[in-house]
């Protein structure tokens, strides 16, 4: 059997050829511009990193009903899910754990500084724009935590005359959406407010498979979930290259989960982004830009051991300053930045630290050669200091081909769990740290493109728990993983379809003992498929998983699954659409966490207003 490795590295020369051979037809540059991969605006055709963009007819198109399930979609990216909508997610970027990606909401970092995990789960895709995800680490622009990678979701903005939008839609499991919004600006005042609500009564999280005592309660139906959201921008512009403006993200729901029987087991949650901004033009070459940010991740559980309620809050705050600067061979990057994270655990602790940084980073082109380099050192007041760097390098072959390849560090830092929760917290407990060599052929030709990554990324000082025989445990700097792997991807027509399709190979294992990293697969794939016949626009899709295990020991062996969905569009008129999804269409009984049920076959309709 060949090895991930091996296989990669033959995936890299078929695309080679076939990029090679594609080169004959004219290129034009994709217009598309990112922000994530070099924390700067430039077109995604001139960018070094692998990148994935989602706008929002992306996402509508994609009817998903949560942001973990339109991830999980994605190239270079696996996922777990605890039981259905608004249940525990976890993604894995390049077979990265969890706790090791970075998100961001408007440039705000959000998550859980307990668990060092963000809550996907709670976040509605009514309140979602855009959304940005850098493929590898990313520590030497953004600091701890993204080892694997990082996702930046921005909401939305206004602009042109006020428009008024909505959508109304429900389906299986008595699931309903609802969601509104108003947008709107000039050369002067630009503003946006949306507002939504969704729910469903969900599944029974617990699988029927699962064992005692994993299965508290066989009679429980299911474990449902509700949420309220509300987002909004506000921008002003005084004069030509000065504005000033905020943004705002807040969403609170409750989350139903098995438990005892006859008792209403519940999570109350709630995360919050604001970030207010000053972006000033101070000279032709040099844009300033200012922003203070705060999020909050808040959750109370009512469980039968605790009554009254468990509380665990999240606050971070943020401040930065970031300098731009055109200078003859490219741009310049200097920016400082202070981070306070508070965290509290009801009944456990209540602890701060305070992380200041500096940055630098330079990008450029020199005739067809294209050039990155980034350098961080960050200061915790927990830990010490930390440097990071990124260096990238690209040359265009043709108009249409270019060849990359990049090394970086990265780190993770210890969550506050890990280093204070009582009877188990070890406050000399240091960063997690990352080695990542990657190499790509990248081909675009107008909104064709097609690519190849692999990439080798080690990771040492891994914090794992050890007990010793009286099952005293604490967590330790004594692990190491070691992830390897390729992506392949291709977006365009065929035949006159729209086709987007990937095929990742991974090879994510505990370096000290060569086992697989639990629920990662060694393959994955996924292909999507559809075109417009007069005012309809129909399509299918595909996810074909990998087996994984669910435990760090090869054992509690989870099969493969490929999954089936099916979506229409009716459009009534230039403004309202008809809506239809089906998803599971083999109605496929699997899991991607052990002892945790997935939806079967299901159907959500929906209706769309939305102004052109």
């Amino acid at each position: 059997m060949s090895s991930p490795s091996r296989i990669a590295a033959r995936i890299a020369v078929l695309s080679l050829a076939l990029c090679t051979s594609l080169t004959a037809l004219a290129a034009d540059e994709l217009a598309t511009v990112v922000v994530t991969a070099t924390r700067q605006h430039q077109r995604a055709s001139e960018l070094l990193a692998d990148v994935s963009i989602l706008g929002r007819e992306d996402i509508e198109q994609a009817g998903q009903f949560t942001l973990a399930e339109l991830l999980a979609r994605q190239p270079g990216i696996q996922s777990s899910s605890n039981g259905g909508a608004g249940k525990a997610a976890s993604l894995f970027i390049r077979g990265a754990n969890s706790n090791q990606t970075l998100v961001l909401i408007d440039g705000v970092r959000i998550g859980s500084a307990t668990v060092g995990i963000p809550a996907l789960e709670q976040i509605p895709l009514a309140q979602v724009e855009r959304i940005e995800i850098l493929r590898g680490p990313g520590s030497a622009l953004y600091g701890a935590d993204a080892i694997g990678g990082v996702i930046q979701i921005f909401t939305k903005r206004g602009e042109g005359a006020p428009k008024l939008d909505g959508f109304v839609g429900a389906g299986s499991y008595n699931s309903r959406s609802l969601s509104a919004g108003i947008s709107g600006g000039s050369d002067v005042w630009s503003y946006s407010l949306r507002g939504a609500n969704d729910s469903t009564d969900g599944i029974k999280a617990i699988s029927d498979k699962a064992k005692q005592p994993f299965s508290f309660d066989p009679s429980r139906a299911a474990d449902g979930f509700r949420n309220t959201s509300v987002s909004g921008s506000l921008a002003f512009r005084p004069a030509a290259g000065h504005e000033v403006g905020a943004t705002l993200f807040q969403t609170a729901g409750r989350n139903w989960f098995e438990s005892g029987p006859n008792f209403d087991t519940r999570a109350d949650l709630a995360q919050a982004a604001l970030n207010l901004y000053s972006k000033n033009q101070l000279a032709d070459i040099w844009t300033s830009t200012v922003r203070v940010g705060r999020s909050i991740d808040d959750s109370t559980s009512y469980a039968t051991y605790s009554p009254m309620g468990a509380r665990i809050k999240t606050t971070q705050d943020q401040l930065a300053w970031q300098n731009d600067v055109r200078v003859p061979l490219g741009t310049l990057l200097v920016a400082l930045e202070s981070l306070t994270q508070k965290a509290m655990v009801q009944g456990g602790f209540d602890k701060d630290r305070t992380i200041n940084s500096a940055l630098v980073g330079w990008s450029g082109r020199l005739g067809d050669q294209r050039l990155q380099a980034n350098l961080r050192r960050d200061e915790n007041s927990q830990y010490g200091g930390k440097t990071t760097a990124y260096a990238g390098y690209g040359y265009q072959i043709n108009a249409a081909l270019r060849a990359q390849v990049s090394a970086a560090s990265a780190f993770r830092a210890p969550n506050f769990n890990e280093l204070y929760y009582p009877g188990f917290g070890n406050a000399n407990l240091k960063p997690e740290n990352a080695r990542n060599r990657e190499a790509g052929l990248v081909w675009e030709q107008g909104s064709r493109r097609a690519g190849v990554t692999l990439f080798d990324n080690r990771v040492s000082d891994l914090i794992v728990t050890v007990c010793d025989s009286s099952f005293n445990c604490l967590p330790v700097n004594v692990g190491r993983a070691k992830l390897q792997g390729a992506t392949l991807s291709y977006a365009g027509k065929v035949v006159g379809f729209d086709f987007d399709g990937s095929v990742d190979l991974l090879s994510a294992r505990n370096a000290d003992t060569n086992q697989r990293l639990p629920r990662r697969a060694n393959q994955q794939a996924s292909l999507r498929l559809s075109r417009p016949i007069g005012q309809w626009s129909l399509g299918t899709e595909w996810q074909g998983v990998g087996d994984r295990y669910d435990s760090t020991t090869e054992t509690n062996h989870m099969g493969g699954y490929g999954l089936v969905n099916a979506f229409a569009r009716y459009a009534v008129n230039r403004d309202l659409t008809v809506e239809a999804r089906a998803n599971n269409l083999g109605n496929k009984k699997y899991e991607t966490a052990s002892g945790f049920a997935t939806p079967g076959a299901n159907l959500f309709v929906g209706l769309r207003y939305s102004p052109k």
